[in-house]
């Protein structure tokens, strides 16, 4: 492991369809929780995909693991120690849960004689262990992501990035799922975390990114984010109402309370 940052983009430039989406952007993700929030359109999933090597930059520099990309062998290496969930994910319909974590372990190049146990594992870690066997054409919303979570975390990658992980899932489940991304951090795990759901960020998360037009606006932890906040800021925390004060383009006036 890299004693450095987990991942770096230097100048980054990009995004689909000839459409510019990121410019110019530096960011670097260290180790523990990181929180990204943004509008819809901000560039949120297009910089997962980046970090997680499916579309290579337009222009600037990715380093993962203290390593540059720039071409598919080094992109490949990396892939084995990232795992991703997106927004929207693909899946055999007549897979069972285990077959589809354990296709996603084999595409990650996890050892096959490990491939069960760490499937297993996964399951279990998402509440899914006694549904192991159901097809996953037959989920709710909320047992379809945890099976994509399950995915996400077979292996035990070293950066997994998660795009709104939390959609579909009660009060009861998320409070499991901070539990089971505080544990994965404790265990060595970059965990980096999109989400419209200010409250997860802050109970969760050691950083918290503001990413709005394909520009980073803020970094900082949580609470450093909450004393932002202006008074006249719309939200119904304090967490809430620094981010959008962030997004605002507004300067708290000196002496303010969040």
């Amino acid at each position: 492991m890299s004693t450095g940052p987990i991942a770096q983009l230097t100048s980054l430039a990009q995004g689909y369809g000839g459409r510019r989406i990121i410019e110019d952007l530096d960011l670097s993700v260290e180790a523990g929780v990181t929180g990204l929030l943004g509008p819809n359109g901000a560039g949120k999933t297009t910089l997962f995909r980046t970090l997680a090597t499916i579309a290579p930059p337009w222009s600037g520099q990715l380093e993962l693991f203290g390593e540059p990309i720039s071409n598919e062998r080094q992109a490949r290496r990396a892939r084995r120690r990232i795992g991703y969930l997106p927004q929207d994910f693909g899946y055999y319909p007549a897979f069972s849960i285990t077959d589809f974590v354990r296709y996603c372990a084999w595409l990650r190049e996890v050892p096959s004689k490990k491939a069960d146990s760490m499937a297993a594992e996964a399951l279990a870690a998402v509440g899914l262990a006694d549904r192991a066997e159901n097809r996953m054409k037959s989920l709710s919303g909320g047992m379809l992501r945890r099976a994509g979570i399950a995915a996400a975390i077979v292996g035990s990658p070293d950066l997994l990035l998660l795009d709104e992980p939390t959609v579909g899932l009660d009060p009861a489940q998320r409070l499991d799922f901070r539990e089971l991304i505080r544990s994965l951090a404790r265990s060595g795990t970059a965990v980096v975390l999109s989400t419209h759901l200010v409250e997860d960020v802050g109970a969760a998360c050691d950083t918290v990114l503001v990413l709005n037009d394909g520009q980073l606006r803020h970094s900082s932890t949580p609470q450093q984010l909450a004393e932002l906040a202006t008074p006249m800021a719309p939200g119904d925390n304090p967490l809430e109402r620094g981010y959008m004060t962030v997004l605002g383009g507004q300067k708290p006036d000196e002496g303010d309370a969040a």
